[in-house]
């Protein structure tokens, strides 16, 4: 299964996904899948994979385990970040609303989906 159609089935399971990315460990993107412009999507992606790497960090040297999923929110949108591999990682884009636990469990089985296309 091709990444782009893995990312299609997100966003189209996700009330209110605005766009999911693929992204290698310098935050490039893979591919993509955006219902809001590309760039900005290109750039949510590289500044997510910064505090994910980051974060990280974090996590292993306090806890000695690795970082599972990040979750932020803002007045307008929350963002969902997790690791698919060392190497790569996915961006979930959606508007802040009661959706989260959907948007949570979706892009949980989209990362194994992911995992199993990059290994």
């Amino acid at each position: 299964m091709a990444f782009k159609k893995i990312l299609s089935r997100l966003i189209d399971s996700v009330p209110g996904a605005n766009g999911a990315i693929l992204a290698d460990w310098e935050g490039e993107a893979v591919d993509q899948v955006a219902r809001m412009d590309d760039y900005e999507l290109k750039v949510i992606g590289a500044h997510k994979g910064v505090i994910l790497a980051n974060l990280r960090d974090v996590v292993r040297r306090l806890e000695g385990s690795d970082l599972k999923e990040i979750v932020v929110t803002s007045a307008h949108m929350q963002v969902i970040i997790m690791p698919i591999t060392p190497e790569y990682f996915l961006v979930l884009t959606l508007e802040r609303s009661d959706a989260l636990g959907r948007a949570l469990f979706e892009a949980r089985r989209c990362v194994m989906l992911l995992r199993d296309e990059i290994i």
